[in-house]
């Protein structure tokens, strides 16, 4: 079963970039694995693929392809999935409308959990990096 998850405006752009600049075929999507774990209750990991590995669903949402193993079906049910950018972080974020805020003494201190950091510099912009002459 497929679950009932929403992807913000600017999740769906974020998403979308990440496939569109990984230089896959059309029908590409987003892996995404999502686990329990930290104050939030959710760690994620992505990558772009061309398909749905053996055991993944394709869920599709406004535009947005993602390929999801079962135990990712099961944790995004009801889950809001957005796309965060601070001064010091940007990321996806996963929203659970049933539960309340952390109340961890480390809140202040600690990364936001349920925010997955890409070094933008592993996104491709579709052209070749500048060869520098030594």
């Amino acid at each position: 079963m497929l679950p009932n998850v929403t992807i913000t405006p600017a999740a769906a752009k974020f998403i979308n970039r990440i496939v569109r600049f990984s230089g896959l075929p059309a029908g590409a999507g987003l892996r995404l694995a999502v686990t329990p774990g930290g104050c939030s209750g959710y760690s994620s990991e992505f990558s772009p693929e061309a398909a749905p590995a053996a055991g993944e669903q394709l869920l599709e949402v406004g535009g947005v392809r993602l390929f999801l193993g079962a135990e990712s079906r099961l944790m995004l049910n009801g889950i809001t999935i957005d796309f965060i950018e601070t001064a010091t972080q940007s990321g996806l974020s996963f929203i659970d409308p049933n539960k309340e805020a952390c109340a961890c003494s480390s809140a202040d201190t600690a990364p936001k959990v349920g925010v997955t950091k890409i070094e933008i510099s592993s996104i491709g912009r579709g052209r070749p990096a500048p060869v520098m002459a030594h």
